[in-house]
């Protein structure tokens, strides 16, 4: 489980697509990972199948990479990195999962005093679990739902931490991004569902 916290980036240094899955090799500031650790990359919960000084590799399997940007990556690309969350660590975030729920488009970037409001075209199965002022998580990056302004467009407001410690600080109209939708609208919408046919 992580929470949204990114704690570095990584420059993505090789990309080897097989026929069922894709490597990605990672230069990150991490010295002490295990084999078979998970590590969010972009908020997708990845294994580490390989490690050394200064970097390490996970691998995206076929059902991963439907629902990511992964395959349209490219050596040197920036990626938000967390490591999974310790007994005991601080929960910062909001509860995330490492499971990408879909891929949302960003439609405007705009400068408002000291933050970055960011809209984010997102899929309907993502849209419909979002509410102002709930939590979504975007590039790994635990995040408060600003406001909705179309059914299908959400924003996120970026503060100056965000924007230095992070990749959204790089964002463009037109990029790709990933989503986790708040996993407690999940099991709700599941129990309404099924209560609806009953």
């Amino acid at each position: 489980m992580f929470t949204g916290i990114v704690g570095a980036t990584g420059t993505i240094t090789s990309l080897d697509r097989l026929a069922d899955r894709l490597a990605l090799r990672i230069e990150a500031p991490y010295h002490d990972l295990e084999l078979g650790e998970s590590v969010a990359v972009d908020g997708a919960c990845l294994t580490v199948v390989d490690r050394g000084p200064g970097w390490f590799t996970v691998e995206a399997v076929v059902t991963t990479r439907g629902r990511t940007r992964f395959e349209r990556l490219e050596c040197g690309s920036v990626v938000n990195l967390e490591r999974a969350m310790a007994v005991g660590d601080r929960f910062g975030g909001h509860i995330v999962q490492g499971h990408v729920d879909g891929v949302g488009a960003v439609r405007a970037v705009q400068s408002v005093a000291d933050a970055v409001l960011v809209d984010i075209e997102v899929p309907a199965e993502v849209a419909e679990l979002c509410v102002p002022h709930g939590s979504v998580t975007v590039n790994g990056v635990s995040l408060t739902v600003n406001a909705m302004p179309k059914p299908s467009v959400l924003q996120v407001s970026l503060i100056p931490f965000t924007l230095q410690h992070t990749t959204l600080g790089t964002v463009r109209v037109g990029d790709e991004v990933h989503l986790e939708a708040d996993v407690i609208g999940k099991y709700v919408r599941q129990l309404m569902n099924a209560r609806a046919t009953q």
